[in-house]
């Protein structure tokens, strides 16, 4: 195609991709007042686990309708993904090579579940983090907690680790396109496990090893599992090319 064409084409999967998101916001928007009251249970269970008032709370006249906004763009997102991933993928799929397509769509089947596993991984945490981190204010107090901010808390929590728990896939994937070798991704397994260990302890409390250790498990397993299938890459690589080398000798 021509650059116009290209610009067209781009133009037409853009608007599906907007179109998918709007419905889904529309969706999101329907569902906010359960998603609130879903957020909203690790702050309510704070009254009885440390006998005091706990409770979220609306600082602007605006803030109560930018929340549901912001739930509603998000659940839009994640709803509407399987189009807007189609439509970039259909964009950009006349441009790869076959081996380029094989490696992307393994990279989106495996990438997909482990990034919901995580997101849930997140999610499950979450109510240790929110009772732990409220513990520190002296026991005569009132936690107080801007729904908008909390909010942001969550999302970023979850996603962080949801992103956590892809990074394993992106190593096979490097593997499989020759850039990362698997006795590279073995010799800095010290490395890897002190950065899963820092991070866990950065989006856990560091009081809560629990929790911590609860996150960090299962990130190491995926980068051992990593590290395996990047050796079983690249043994079966080499015996093709010791297979190659041998045709070619003239006997």
């Amino acid at each position: 195609m021509s650059l116009g064409e290209h610009l067209v084409e781009f133009r037409k999967r853009i608007f599906r991709a907007v179109l998918g998101i709007l419905i889904g916001g529309v969706v999101g928007w329907l569902l906010s007042d359960q998603i609130l009251v879903a957020l909203s249970a690790p702050v309510s269970a704070i009254t009885n686990s440390q006998g005091r008032t706990a409770s979220l709370n609306f600082t602007d006249i605006s803030e109560a309708f930018d929340l549901r906004l912001q739930i509603a763009i998000t659940v839009g997102v994640v709803i509407s993904s399987p189009i807007w991933l189609y439509q970039i993928w259909a964009f950009l799929v006349p441009g790869l090579t076959r081996r380029e397509k094989q490696y992307a769509v393994g990279f989106v089947l495996t990438a997909v579940p482990l990034f919901l596993a995580g997101c849930a991984a997140g999610w499950y945490v979450l109510p240790h983090m929110v009772a732990l981190l409220t513990a520190f204010a002296p026991s005569d107090t009132t936690a107080i907690i801007s729904a908008q901010t909390y909010y942001s808390f969550v999302l970023k929590l979850v996603i962080a680790i949801g992103i956590a728990f892809v990074l394993p896939v992106l190593l096979v994937l490097l593997n499989f396109a020759g850039i990362l070798s698997s006795k590279s991704i073995l010799k800095s397994w010290r490395i890897a496990i002190l950065v899963i260990i820092l991070f866990t302890a950065i989006a856990t409390p560091a009081a809560d090893v629990f929790s911590m250790f609860l996150l960090a498990i299962p990130m190491i397993v995926l980068f051992y599992s990593a590290a395996f299938i990047a050796w079983l890459h690249d043994r079966r690589k080499a015996k093709k090319q010791e297979k190659f080398d041998s045709e070619l000798v003239v006997p």
